[in-house]
């Protein structure tokens, strides 16, 4: 039903996985729908993310949690404070795990089943880890999550109860995207990174397809940007509809970052120099090099659309408005839609007929300091990781001696082979294990102070 096509050059890409870059010129790849093969009514079923199945890439496998057919909640009182007659709020804390993206990880995850993938890895400053982690869970997948320091701790919340593995690396998310891209390169685990997966943008233009059903086309439509792809995706399902001649305009996209991480802004409006981003609250925006800023701006500027920054302060602001007026509690990434919107209407680039629609990304909930207790527990949480594999490999060695390739794989290939071979020169260092060559090989064993900290550790979970 449709094929990769680099957005820069047009090259078709043939491919039974899902790929980000294109191999000729190293432009971002998209998943293109072939029109001429859809047949109608182009939606079916009830109301929810897989009634578009016929535009999205080809799935046997259907993985879902009821995720999709959120409300669009008409903000009268908002639209009264700032002297308009529409304002429309997609709610997609309504969701599963109380964040958009669930539409990706449902699809990821039927993508992943048809492939035949038992682990999925993904780098995320926080929704879409929570989100896969939940699914991952629901269809028996181990998942992976590469999180960056800077993390709101009611995702990382989220990811611990559904049992995600977690790995801290890097200040911000960028970074983190770095190490899935080599990770899933060194493992071939499936990688749902969403600046990594062109089907992200796929599962998240229904966002606009709803948005048609509930309303048809806004004159506006407003969207949080971090990487860039959550706007191209909204703008890429009403192009959609508008080729298929389902509708006969499309709304301006209007994209909005914080003062203290606006690079796609930065970009848009052609800034000299080479300024560095300080940070943001908005933990979900915080992205100082974003691989698709490139179609974010491609978003705004096919829509004649505009780019706005807004100050922390004014994002905190518009979030209490949006739950004291409209009892909607927003993440500061999504009210930060509002708060934009609040400045181009003072500004009297939005006319107060005109129809608007802001994206509520997530829930407030994920991004507060009301799991405050579970702060302690984040860097435990972490480090037990990487203890509770080391106390495996004690207790496999416990059992007969064995090498590094054996033990990766009893232990699950829950992480890379250079992973175990660390834990096992760290044991070594400790005096914990020592190793021997046979049949060109080299053999662990445990050493007697090794057992003695199983036997400790033993005593220690008897008293607990």
């Amino acid at each position: 039903m449709g094929n990769l096509q680099c957005v820069r050059c047009r090259e078709v890409i043939e491919s039974a996985l899902p790929k980000y870059k294109c191999p000729r010129c190293g432009g971002l790849l998209e998943y293109r729908v072939d029109y001429e093969k859809i047949d109608h009514p182009l939606f079916s079923g009830e109301f929810n993310f897989w009634r578009y199945r016929k535009l999205f890439p080809e799935v046997r496998n259907v993985a879902t949690i009821s995720e999709g057919g959120t409300p669009l909640h008409e903000a009268k009182r908002l639209a009264e404070e700032m002297d308009m007659k529409r304002i429309y709020l997609k709610d997609e804390t309504r969701n599963p795990t109380n964040s958009f993206r669930d539409r990706s990880a449902a699809l990821l995850v039927s993508n992943a089943l048809d492939l035949g993938f038992e682990a999925i890895l993904c780098a995320t400053n926080g929704n879409l880890g929570a989100s896969l982690a939940a699914y991952c869970a629901r269809y028996g997948i181990i998942c992976h999550i590469i999180i960056p320091r800077i993390v709101d701790m009611g995702k990382l919340a989220q990811m611990l109860i559904y049992d995600a593995i977690i790995e801290e690396h890097g200040e911000t998310v960028d970074k983190a995207i770095e190490r899935a891209e080599k990770m899933s390169e060194e493992t071939g685990w499936y990688q749902a990174t969403p600046e990594l997966n062109p089907f992200v943008i796929e599962a998240q233009k229904t966002i606009s397809f709803e948005v048609y059903e509930q309303l048809g086309p806004p004159d506006w439509f407003i969207v949080p940007m971090g990487s860039g792809g959550t706007i191209y995706s909204i703008w890429k399902g009403f192009q959609e509809l508008y080729r298929l001649g389902v509708i006969k305009k499309t709304p301006k996209m209007i994209g909005i970052q914080a003062e203290g991480c606006s690079p796609i802004i930065r970009a848009y409006y052609g800034a000299k120099g080479n300024k560095q981003d300080r940070s943001t609250h908005a933990i979900g925006i915080l992205v100082k090099k974003p691989i698709q800023w490139e179609l974010a701006i491609k978003a705004i500027r096919e829509s004649k659309g505009i780019a706005v920054s807004v100050s922390d302060n004014e994002i905190f602001t518009a979030e209490q408005s949006i739950a004291k007026l409209e009892g909607i509690f927003a993440e500061p990434a999504s009210s930060g839609t509002i708060a934009a919107l609040k400045k181009v209407r003072e500004e009297k680039i939005i006319d107060r007929d005109e129809t608007v629609v802001c994206l509520i990304t997530g829930s407030g909930l994920k991004a507060t300091d009301i799991l405050q207790a579970l702060s302690k527990k984040r860097k435990t949480a972490i480090l037990g990781v990487d203890f509770s594999t080391k106390e495996k490999i004690l207790r496999l060695l416990n059992r007969g001696d064995t090498y590094g390739y054996e033990l990766w794989k009893r232990i699950g290939k829950i992480m890379t082979r250079p992973a175990i071979y660390q834990h096992l020169n760290d044991l070594t260092r400790r005096g914990l294990i020592s190793s021997y060559q046979k049949d060109d090989r080299k053999y662990f064993t445990i050493t007697e102070r090794g057992r003695r900290v199983l036997q400790a550790i033993d005593e220690i979970k008897v008293m607990l």
